[in-house]
């Protein structure tokens, strides 16, 4: 199933890591501040993951934003962890943002549920009220959240329990946040492409030169699930921040 795109997809590069997460997160605030003077409160998406560290500390340190009145999801997690796992990404996401801003509301995935129940729960807990803002990454294979190639980007649900493919329990290892292949959980559940581009604005960020052939087809390829990461494309308002590594140009 192909998709016509329809929109121009921002691209900004930077040289560092750091100068790249500056830029997101300023983007990001931007966004939130604006969602909050308008109508008094905001819902915003995370990603967890390395990439997303320099935009996460560069959100946090901005002003201005009443985390009181920010409401936060997140877009995947592992299924067969325990609890307290630091490879969680909710946990990963309270360690490096939620223990830096002040009394945001952190709507969690639930991993000791049973994984179906759970992805319907969560899926009712986001509701269909666009989010305000998703930060977000593109996997090495192209994914959006966990949704590995081929994607549906017309999936019908908000989110589900997947399979991983080896790419990307591969891409946990090189990341560092697991010592083996066979370390990495087999499934997670993650929210669907529709519900992550169900957004006011979208902000990604890409670092790494790994990641330089996923932004290579995120920008060129043919919009289609084959390449999940060309959905963007079909957002009027969203934009890549890369670092030189992460930038095929």
């Amino acid at each position: 199933m192909t998709v016509t795109a329809t929109y121009p997809l921002v691209v900004s590069s930077h040289p560092t890591r750091e100068e790249m997460g500056q830029h997101a997160g300023r983007r990001a605030a931007v966004a939130l501040r604006r969602a909050l003077a308008d109508k008094g409160e905001a819902r915003m998406m995370l990603a967890a993951a390395p990439s997303q560290e320099a935009t996460l500390q560069a959100l946090a340190a901005e002003e201005g934003i009443d985390w009181s009145r920010v409401t936060c999801f997140h877009m995947d997690d592992y299924i067969g962890l325990p609890q307290d796992a630091p490879q969680g990404f909710g946990n990963w996401l309270r360690r490096h943002f939620f223990s830096r801003v002040a009394g945001a509301t952190f709507h969690s995935i639930d991993t000791t549920r049973a994984a179906d129940e759970e992805a319907a729960r969560y899926a009712g807990l986001m509701g269909e009220e666009p989010f305000d803002v998703v930060l977000l990454g593109l996997g090495v294979n192209g994914h959006l959240a966990f949704n590995d190639p081929p994607a549906n980007l017309e999936d019908p649900e908000s989110a589900k329990v997947i399979t991983l493919d080896r790419v990307s329990r591969q891409q946990q290892v090189d990341e560092g946040l697991f010592d083996r292949f066979d370390d990495v959980p087999e499934q997670a559940i993650t929210v669907t492409i529709p519900r992550l581009l169900n957004a006011v604005e979208i902000v990604g960020s890409v670092a790494g030169k790994a990641k330089r052939n996923a932004v290579a087809d995120t920008l060129n390829q043919p919009v289609s699930g084959e390449y999940p990461g060309t959905a963007l494309r079909t957002h009027p308002n969203a934009a890549l921040y890369l670092d030189a590594e992460a930038d095929p140009r």
